[in-house]
């Protein structure tokens, strides 16, 4: 109980102490380190499924959530995702991303939260466990793409490993 209204605060917390918070955060990597983003505990994505399965109930929105128009909806969202990197070049768009102003970090992260909150109802709606899935997918990737053999290459799988097919088998991986 006590975690539970820990993390109603934290999402209830009001909008300029959540931007403080924000900003303190994201001046350390204006420095020009790349630091490595942390998340927070809660919500997780199980959490976050249900949260965003209420949401939707309480708007009798169920009916409009089909796997395909969450699908479009999703498309569109990546969209603005995407606009916000639009015309800024790679440089401004280092890891850390140096130079941003604290308005255009809360807009992508904004943007984040819109594209994971689809993906996620997607997932929901669709039948699919999405943590179990990308687990099982990050397996399957370390099988196509074996540290050893890509290592600091871009390359597909296929140009290092002219018989991989794509599919796991154990006489592949030796």
């Amino acid at each position: 109980v006590a975690q539970a209204t820990q993390r109603k605060a934290q999402v209830l917390m009001p909008k300029r102490a959540r931007e403080a918070e924000s900003c303190s955060s994201s001046k350390s990597r204006r420095s020009g380190e790349a630091a490595a983003a942390t998340f927070s505990a809660a919500p997780n994505l199980e959490e976050l499924r249900g949260s965003l399965a209420a949401f939707a109930a309480a708007r009798d929105w169920d009916q409009f959530h089909t796997p395909r128009s969450l699908a479009l909806a999703l498309t569109g969202e990546v969209g603005e995702l995407c606009e916000c990197f639009q015309w800024r070049g790679d440089a401004a768009c280092a890891p850390g991303l140096p130079g941003w102003t604290d308005a255009d970090r809360t807009h992508l992260g904004e943007e984040m939260a819109d594209v994971l909150m689809y993906l996620v109802r997607l997932a929901d709606r669709s039948g699919i466990d999405l943590p179990a899935a990308c687990a099982a997918k990050l397996e399957r990737n370390g099988q196509k793409y074996p540290a050893d053999r890509c290592r600091g290459s871009s390359a597909k799988y296929t140009s290092y490993n002219p018989d991989a097919d794509g599919v796991a088998r154990g006489s592949q991986l030796s």
